[in-house]
């Protein structure tokens, strides 16, 4: 269907009536995080009738968490993984061109203390003769980012690195440690509102191939003679479905989910470990200007490595690296807000951060192939596919990340459509993702024709640019058709009606799913008391919900904001007054 020449994904009824309809797929997702969106949507432009699965919302689980960065993987030269560096700048490149409503470029700075540090470290670390880094000196950063300008010597995007000496390090940047030597600037690019571009990936799945369903909050189950069974998790109602093949994109699930559905899985060899790292977004000013628009990519005491940029008006700094045993929701713990403050300490010592300063912080599970490091610094952050044999043959997506998605998902598709017989018909590489689409070239004169055609400030257009790019119009179309449209609160820069307008057209099901994955009130910092009882009301006209439902939702929404990201009921209430 399609709204203001903009593509609108049916309701969950309408999808769960063309499965009664035909419940025959080629292929059955399971896995509704950044991967199992990419392969749905390679899949799906090859012509195939594809069903993805999500047992919760999309991008709700490890793809939640990222660092939000889009990065070719400076450090992983250390490793020896040149190929993974040589695909990772490969996909960045793709996508700062396929969606540049959403992915920018970002200068990032190494600060660097010493000349010679590292270098015998770092060969007994190529040669896998020992694991644990010591402190990269400038020959050693300069060596790798001079390797990292020449991979993409032939299709450059972005600019090459620039190296200062200490009186230029100084002029530059003044907050940094005092032993500070030298300073180091490359390119690399971030994203700014990721689970945003999930949803864009399968809107434009779903309008070029009709035939194809994605559904969240569903959940796909094997009886005792092996048939297929989808069910809503939200009424509790199933429909039989079946498949030629499964692609398992669980991610930190992958062997839980392996073990549940058809398919020949050992448990005695998972193929999956995780590791979590937690992330901080703060507000501080005076920190934010002294990072310049720069990324700083620095190393903790440990050896681990760190980051910290300027992310939608605040300072994103992350993350810790931290092995676990099995998948599950996780939450940055005290000791963890320790260290990285810690760590933000050894960088800038003179800028106080504190606690209170802390407005939203989260964690996830990266789902990493399983490995015998001990370093988790070392562990690779490649990925493969496993074909599990069986009466529905599994494949099995182990690792990936953020920057790769789309390559690993031309990956799987390709060992897909190997076992049905059938040629790739649609090469992805270069295809612009969702608002990425006739994308403006000049951002400003854009705006202004914005302005003018839409009676809106400078300020609004930006927004409805970053936020949907080449979309923007038909969102301020249809916020126009609303008399007396309002921001949902004082330098809120949600209006009512974009809001209404997000829940009806982004699969939205339950408060959380606007609140943390349709907009950035949460991340941050806007949420607030007055927020969710706004945007609890809007959700309750568009969806039908009766005063229970709402108080259901809010108290849901309030519980998991206290427990999985640090903001406490009296906080919400403060950001009231």
């Amino acid at each position: 269907m399609s709204v203001n020449g903009r593509f609108m994904p049916e309701d969950r009824d309408q999808k769960f009536s063309r499965i009664v309809e035909n419940g025959a797929f080629d292929v059955i997702v399971v896995g509704g995080g950044i991967n199992g969106i990419g392969v749905f949507r390679e899949l799906s432009l090859q012509r195939l009738r594809v069903l993805l699965v999500e047992k919760n919302d999309f991008c709700s689980g490890c793809s939640a968490a990222p660092s939000r960065m889009i990065h070719g993987g400076l450090r992983y030269l250390e490793n020896g993984e040149f190929s993974l560096v040589r695909e990772s700048l490969q996909e960045r490149d793709a996508l700062l061109q396929n969606a540049p409503h959403m992915v920018r470029s970002l200068p990032t700075t190494v600060p660097i203390r010493s000349v010679f540090s590292g270098v015998m470290n770092g060969v007994a670390n190529f040669l896998h003769l020992q694991t644990k880094p010591a402190e990269r000196g400038a020959l050693m950063i300069k060596a790798g980012l001079t390797m990292y300008d020449w991979v993409t010597r032939r299709r450059r995007v972005l600019p090459t690195h620039d190296f200062r000496g200490p009186r230029k390090t100084r002029e530059q940047w003044p907050h940094l440690r005092k032993d500070t030597r030298f300073t180091a600037t490359y390119y690399d690019a971030w994203i700014s509102h990721p689970e945003r571009l999930g949803l864009e990936l399968l809107d434009d799945s779903e309008a070029a191939n009709c035939a194809s369903v994605a559904l969240n909050y569903v959940c796909l189950t094997t009886g005792d003679d092996g048939a297929l069974t989808l069910k809503d998790n939200e009424t509790g109602a199933s429909w039989p479905v079946s498949t030629k093949t499964i692609v398992n994109a669980t991610g930190a699930w992958v062997d839980v989910t392996a073990a549940q559905l058809p398919g020949q899985y050992d448990t005695a060899t998972p193929m999956v470990e995780g590791t979590k790292g937690s992330h901080l977004v703060i507000d501080n000013p005076e920190l934010s200007d002294a990072l310049g628009g720069h990324m700083i990519f620095y190393e903790n005491s440990d050896g681990r490595v760190c980051i910290l940029f300027p992310y939608l008006s605040k300072v994103l700094v992350g993350a810790t690296d931290i092995r676990v045993n099995a998948p599950g929701r996780t939450r940055c713990e005290e000791e963890e807000t320790s260290y990285i403050l810690q760590s933000l300490a050894g960088v800038f010592p003179d800028i106080c951060v504190t606690q209170s300063q802390i407005v939203f912080s989260y964690s996830g599970i990266r789902p990493l192939p399983k490995s015998d490091q001990e370093f988790t610094g070392r562990i690779s952050r490649g990925h493969f596919v496993k074909r599990l044999d069986g009466p529905v043959p599994q494949f099995c997506m182990v690792g990936g990340k953020w920057t790769t998605f789309r390559a690993f998902a031309e990956q799987t598709t390709d060992d897909v459509l190997h076992e049905l017989g059938m040629p790739r018909v649609c090469d992805t590489l270069k295809l612009p993702i969702g608002g990425g689409r006739d994308y403006p070239e000049d951002s400003q004169s854009w705006v202004s024709e914005t302005c003018a055609k839409f009676s809106v400030s400078a300020e609004r257009a930006r927004h409805v640019l970053d936020h949907y790019g080449s979309n923007a119009h038909s969102v301020l179309t249809a916020c126009n058709a609303t008399p007396g449209d309002t921001s949902l609160a004082p330098d809120c820069p949600y209006s009512v009606a974009e809001t209404a307008f997000l829940i009806r057209s982004g699969r939205t099901v339950h408060l959380a799913d606007i609140v943390f994955r349709r907009t950035a009130l949460a991340i941050t910092g806007q949420i607030s008391t007055d927020i969710i009882a706004r945007v609890t009301a809007i959700a309750a006209e568009c969806l039908g919900w009766d005063a229970a439902r709402q108080n259901m939702e809010t108290a849901s929404l309030i519980s998991e904001l206290g427990e999985y990201h640090g903001v406490c009921q009296q906080t919400l209430s403060n950001r009231s007054k």
